[in-house]
């Protein structure tokens, strides 16, 4: 009996070996990537208040899938893939914290997987300080926890080019090709083409079928609810474009560098750009991170690898080209798909600087590169607080206008039209509507005549004239706008 003991457990043995050193060292190197995701994920939560209430873009996004008020106008240049993202708790919670929560846990979870995928192509110390990096950005902290599309753009795209690269050894990571660039163009499909635009090249030019095949099946399946929609109701896909083209002020050849430079200060939109640039230690690490890819590529060329960094850094340009050089306004947000490309480079390039081939630490520059970087994180998390603290209280007043809109009789089912009229809608539960513009999706006299039969309210900058067909209107100012408010059905003004 004690020798069938014996022989159970040498056979329990054999089938559960212990770990040997590379099991151990693939184990470390996850733990690694997890704590950085898990770290960004806190962080956001902390930083970023759950309670901060829906900016305008994510209260279009949300509505469409929400229950606190109508679907609001999408426009041409939108896609569908952050409502359907936000559905699992918009479609039944009002709750902005609970939806907060939720994208904080999803977007951290998404980081990790997309550093993941480039488990293998650089050393697992590299890849935790480049997803470091991108998770320290300001931007990035800010716009994770958000309804938007940007960052789920930047990691689909990271784990896309991480798993175009280990293709060639690991024929199974095509599947994560194909995820990945489906994720970007269910977020923003031209987004997804201008990344994946150099993995297209390099798959022709060196003849590999299948990983082309991955690409084209990756946009096909995330953008075909684009392009349908386009159909159906733009009439068609060049109309559609132009018509995106025309929202976002005609692409063409333009110069937007610095208007980027402008929006680095805390500025969500930056249209029209005007105004001084910001501090110069607010652009500083703008101005060092094109050096640092620079020497991370010099660094790959040398150690003849250049390949998987020369990818990244040119699906990096072309993710940043238009919106520097193809559209005439900027906002922070539409350069993270660039900076999460750039980060692994940039990580590589500080790993060389900072120490020596035989992997011992260079004291001189070890000791720099922290100063460095403390300065760069107290700089990112100053705009971010500056960042929070506007937004918080711009959502603020809104919420405080909805309120006032509700206690003046402008209840569901309601209609506002005029100055921020999307987002305030939405908060107090109406749907909006404009007679000009780029959301326009009504008419003046359409406008009137839902006055009739449901309260409608004008909203306009305090003094400010509204429409001729709201002259004669009730006014009122709560929160830093006019209101004008359409007589009752009953021809009673508010009470």
């Amino acid at each position: 009996m004690a020798h069938g003991d014996s022989a159970l457990l040498v056979g329990a043995r054999r089938r559960n070996p212990p770990p040997g050193p590379d099991g151990l060292v693939r184990a470390r190197g996850n733990r690694l990537i997890a704590a950085v995701a898990a770290a960004f994920t806190l962080t956001q939560l902390l930083l970023v208040r759950p309670g901060m209430g829906l900016g305008w873009d994510e209260t279009v996004y949300v509505s469409q899938v929400g229950t606190q008020a109508p679907a609001a106008f999408f426009s041409a240049p939108r896609a569908r893939g952050v409502s359907l993202l936000v559905a699992p708790i918009a479609s039944w919670s009002t709750s902005t914290e609970l939806l907060r929560v939720y994208l904080a846990v999803l977007s951290g979870l998404g980081l990790y997987l997309a550093l993941h995928a480039w488990r293998g192509l650089f050393p697992d110390r590299v890849l935790a300080v480049g997803g470091a990096l991108f998770a320290s950005l300001w931007i990035t902290v800010f716009y994770g926890p958000q309804a938007m599309p940007n960052y789920w753009v930047a990691v689909g795209g990271l784990g896309a080019v991480g798993c175009f690269l280990r293709a060639r050894e690991h024929p199974r990571a095509l599947w994560g090709v194909v995820a990945g660039v489906a994720l970007m163009a269910w977020m923003r499909p031209t987004d997804a083409v201008w990344v994946t635009l150099p993995l297209l090249v390099a798959a022709a030019v060196t003849r590999r079928l299948r990983p082309a095949v991955a690409l084209v099946a990756g946009l096909a399946a995330g953008g075909a609810q684009w392009v349908i929609e386009a159909y159906t109701s733009y009439g068609g896909l060049a109309e559609r474009l132009h018509e995106g083209s025309r929202i976002q002020g005609g692409l063409g050849p333009q110069f937007a560098v610095d208007d980027q430079l402008r929006s680095l200060g805390g500025r969500a939109l930056c249209r029209p750009c005007t105004g001084p640039l910001p501090d110069p230690a607010v652009m500083a690490w703008w101005a060092v991170l094109p050096l640092l890819a620079a020497v991370g590529l010099v660094v790959a060329v040398r150690a003849r690898r250049p390949r998987r960094t020369l990818v990244p850094l040119a699906c990096a340009a072309t993710a940043a080209l238009p919106y520097l050089f193809l559209i005439g306004y900027a906002a922070p947000r539409f350069l993270l798909p660039a900076y999460a490309l750039l980060a692994i480079p940039v990580a590589d390039a500080l790993f060389h600087l900072a120490t020596t081939p035989a992997g011992r630490w260079r004291p001189v520059a070890a000791v720099l590169l922290g100063i460095g970087l403390t300065g760069h994180l107290a700089v990112q998390y100053a705009v971010l607080e500056r960042a929070v603290h506007r937004t918080t209280r711009d959502h603020r007043d809104w919420a405080r206008t909805a309120t006032e809109l509700n206690r003046l009789g402008v209840r569901p089912p309601c209609l506002l039209t005029g100055r921020l009229s999307v987002p305030v809608a939405y908060y107090a539960g109406c749907t909006s509507a404009a007679a000009f513009g780029h959301n326009t999706n009504s008419t003046e006299s359409g406008i009137v005549g839902a006055s009739r039969h449901m309260p409608v309210a004008v909203l306009t900058r305090p003094g400010g004239a509204p429409p001729a067909y709201a002259r004669d209107w009730p006014t009122l100012s709560a929160a830093g706008l006019d209101i004008h408010v359409a007589p009752n059905v009953s021809g009673r003004g508010p009470t």
